[in-house]
């Protein structure tokens, strides 16, 4: 483990988060995919299910895309903005058998400000370790979705939604084309 559990739990769940907006289609389309979103990320607390809170959480994805576009000062400027925009507030907290942690809004807290200021605190741990080069593009070239590299040796190249199979499955039919040709 690179970072504390928290901080990698939110960094993955936050690239998720922007890659449900992407070319290929939307992946908020309904309160149901927020549902499934919220279970798959273990995200905790207060959960409306309702039409506005999957507003204001599509609302904040390119927010948080534009940090894989800046720079250092652009990305701490973000996460100060939203800190501040939601009176972040540090505090160490347990529940459902997790170690101690950071929350630093209440659990009661609307679902879109808990993700916004999760983000933010996790994004400010890569700036205090220097490792901003973690956030990334993926590599295949018809992608757009944003990736963390929590590798140990920074090697990650391709996003989660099959990027990888298929650069290697063009490589191979190259390479195999070559060899006959």
């Amino acid at each position: 483990m690179l970072f504390t559990h928290d901080t990698e739990c939110s960094l993955t769940a936050v690239a998720a988060l922007v890659n449900t907006a992407s070319r290929d289609g939307e992946g908020l389309s309904d309160v149901a995919a927020l549902d499934a979103h919220f279970l798959a990320h273990a995200y905790s607390g207060r959960h409306e299910h309702t039409d506005d809170e999957l507003r204001a959480v599509r609302d904040l994805r390119p927010r948080l895309r534009r940090v894989w576009y800046a720079d250092t000062e652009g990305i701490v400027t973000i996460v100060n903005e939203l800190l501040r925009e939601y009176d972040a507030l540090p505090q160490l907290i347990t529940h459902d058998d997790e170690p101690y942690h950071f929350h630093a809004v209440p659990r009661d807290a609307p679902l879109a400000t808990r993700m916004a200021v999760e983000a933010a605190m996790a994004l400010a741990d890569l700036v205090r370790a220097g490792e901003l080069r973690r956030l990334r593009i993926c590599d295949h070239p018809d992608c757009e979705n944003v990736l963390v590299d929590l590798s140990k040796n920074r090697s990650r190249r391709f996003c989660d939604a099959g990027c990888g199979n298929r650069a290697a499955v063009t490589a191979y039919r190259a390479r195999r084309s070559a060899s006959r040709g």
